[in-house]
């Protein structure tokens, strides 16, 4: 997914847990740089800053640079360094910035460069094409701990806590929401989103969903 959008303002938001990784493009007062952002393993506070350009690159789950594992970008980001004010280097080679239109020319030529990567078995897991149980659970956890940094059942908790707030957002009530996805109580349901989302269903409940732009798929 790519998305596009600037910050109006100075403040502080929430920032939900992730599980997917991204490049992100940030112009600033006339300077550009690409950074590799998370994935992030739990909610925290993001301040902002007015007049800032952001382009998000969002790679999909079990994607991932073979020179670089995504358990080194856990809870981090990465400043790639500038070859010029319209260039970065990678990997020993200069690239150009991307920007909204060609986006997915950029990851593309990434892949073709074998620069970017993706395992085959983290994505049949995910997708439900294959079970966990037919791959030994040494060589899953390697897998997916080389591709995501994260665990099968962190990945599946955030994103449960993920529907669980898009439900609430949308006024599906908090003891519905903990029912049709399987959480023990109310009080499970709270703690997960606390932990997760950074907010707790009350506060959810009826909230407008977040947007960051214009974006594709």
């Amino acid at each position: 997914m790519v998305m596009h959008g600037h910050t109006e303002g100075r403040g502080l938001t929430i920032r939900p847990a992730e599980c997917h990784w991204h490049m992100v493009l940030v112009r600033y007062g006339g300077v550009t740089h690409l950074r590799l952002s998370g994935p992030w393993t739990s909610a925290g506070e993001l301040p902002y800053i007015e007049g800032v350009e952001l382009l998000w690159i969002k790679l999909k789950l079990g994607t991932f640079m073979p020179h670089l594992p995504t358990g080194s970008l856990l809870d981090t980001e990465m400043v790639l360094p500038s070859s010029g004010s319209q260039s970065f280097w990678l990997k020993g080679a200069a690239w150009q910035f991307p920007n909204f239109e060609n986006a997915d020319t950029f990851v593309a030529k990434l892949v073709r460069e074998e620069l970017l990567t993706a395992d085959p078995v983290v994505d049949a897991v995910l997708t439900g094409r294959m079970s966990a149980e037919d791959v030994a659970s040494r060589t899953l956890r390697y897998r997916f701990a080389h591709a995501t940094g994260l665990s099968p059942k962190h990945i599946q908790q955030v994103e449960r806590a993920q529907r669980a707030a898009a439900l609430l957002r949308h006024g599906v009530p908090i003891l519905d929401t903990a029912h049709e996805l399987g959480y023990y109580d109310q009080p499970h349901l709270t703690r997960d989103l606390r932990r997760w989302i950074g907010h707790t269903p009350a506060q959810l409940l009826g909230a407008p969903t977040p947007t960051g732009g214009a974006d594709r798929n």
